[in-house]
């Protein structure tokens, strides 16, 4: 990958170059970095990390989000050099990686659009002090979301930790603004040309080709119109399937903000929801290990393993939860309704720890985002801040005959459903709810 570097001809290498970093925004429109990026005066080369720090622990070597970010980068290869220009991939640690641009490179500045996840606030900070040190400035930018850490705050100026009030301010913002546009994809006249960088193969990464295919890039308008009304009903293909395009940028949040105003109130609520729990994590990130609710740390877990590989399998008795475990295994994908029954059922019917889940999850979604991940498992779990009562357990059976009422999903995931083949329940309901309650009320002494 870097010998590329070495054939440049010296008047290339001593140019002043603008690197744009690309990372979870695998765009070139309406991009807000990679705009400012070809608007900084200097020709513009794109770059891409293979970060060894985050790769090195997926378990996976066939992870569908590395296929997923290997065919978008791809994409961006051939369009920047459908434009005389190309995009430099690199596999090492970021400040490696960025040891070896200013080596090669007259590099007059970095553009990148922010982070708001903690390994990656820490990382960001560790290059800007390099960089600093070298005389180079590094920009950072909102892209990721229409308002960010101290965007959206109570009159007090502390964090909103409950999300109606959240809600309510943000729609409040956002009605008091305008959401910008980037038309990043009309200056890319700015890259720098240079001759066709290479791009390691996935085999150069550690890592194979996944079998699980990532539904495209496209905002289905018909699906935003009738998703307050089919939402909820996972044996219909009613939700948009963007959560992975959100999640490494491969579509922009201010199109889809714009879309969901003119379409759809709830979609647009649950638009917020991503952005509350983005929030959640940047001003709170004891988070990420802990209960928001300190007192929850105290819960008493049973944590049995052979009920957790029961439920990871989708083997538990309780069809909705089986057809959701095994949607996931298969699919990468889990229906959103389904994600709180099953983290319910981990967490309240088998009293497992919500980090057990909410690991297995993060290793198994192709849409895994931290801040949503956690905010999702804690609100099951009732650790959370905008959390369900820790009374509030979901019943599989009722949330079944409500929203599966015909078995058309059940049946599509769990065949032997209503066959001697299928597993009885490994725990009965009205047992499991009296425990947990038992065991909740405990933390609440």
């Amino acid at each position: 990958m870097l010998k590329d570097f070495k054939s440049f001809e010296p008047n290339k290498m001593k140019q002043k170059v603008t690197v744009f970093w690309f990372r979870r925004d695998l765009r070139f429109a309406d991009n807000t970095g990679f705009y400012h990026a070809l608007k900084s005066g200097n020709p513009v080369l794109p770059v891409f990390i293979f970060d060894t720090e985050i790769l090195d622990k997926l378990n996976n070597r066939r992870d569908a989000r590395v296929s997923f970010i290997h065919t978008e980068i791809q994409k961006l290869k051939t369009k920047f050099e459908n434009e005389g220009s190309s995009i430099c991939v690199l596999h090492s640690k970021p400040l490696e990686a960025f040891q070896i641009l200013i080596e090669n490179f007259n590099v007059h500045s970095i553009y990148t659009n922010k982070d708001y996840e903690p390994y990656a606030i820490q990382r960001d900070a560790e290059i800007k002090r390099f960089l600093t040190s070298k005389g180079i400035q590094f920009h950072t930018f909102k892209d990721h979301v229409i308002f960010e850490e101290n965007d959206v705050l109570k009159d007090n100026g502390e964090p909103y930790t409950i999300f109606t009030p959240y809600r309510k301010k943000w729609k409040q913002k956002l009605a008091e603004t305008e959401i910008p546009n980037f038309p990043s994809e009309k200056n890319l006249g700015s890259l720098l040309k240079t001759r066709p960088f290479a791009l390691p193969e996935l085999k150069d990464l550690g890592f194979e080709k996944s079998e699980i295919i990532a539904p495209l890039a496209q905002i289905p308008e018909k699906i935003i119109q009738e998703y307050a009304s089919k939402r909820d009903f996972p044996a219909v293909d009613a939700t948009t399937r963007l959560g992975v395009h959100l999640r490494f940028g491969t579509v922009s949040i201010r199109e889809l903000t714009r879309l969901a105003l003119e379409l759809s109130e709830v979609f647009l609520n649950e638009l917020i929801w991503r952005n509350f729990f983005i929030d959640i994590l940047w001003h709170f990130p004891k988070v990420v290990d802990n209960a928001f609710r300190p007192k929850y740390d105290r819960i008493e877990w049973r944590n049995n393993e052979e009920e957790f590989e029961k439920w990871c399998r989708g083997e538990t008795g309780y069809p909705m939860v089986d057809a959701g475990m095994r949607e996931l295994n298969e699919t990468g994908f889990m229906h959103n309704r389904v994600r709180m029954v099953t983290a319910s059922f981990l967490t309240k019917h088998l009293l497992i720890d919500w980090r057990w889940g909410e690991a297995y999850f993060a290793e198994k979604l192709l849409d895994y985002e931290l801040a949503s991940n956690n905010g999702i498992w804690q609100w099951a779990a009732g650790t959370g801040c905008d959390a369900a009562p820790y009374f509030r357990i979901f019943n599989p059976e009722s949330q079944q005959k409500k929203f599966d009422p015909n078995g058309k999903y059940i049946l599509k995931w769990v065949p032997e459903y209503g066959t001697l083949q299928y597993q009885q329940p490994i725990v009965e309901h009205k047992f499991a709810r009296e425990r947990a309650l038992k065991v909740y009320k405990e933390v609440l002494k």
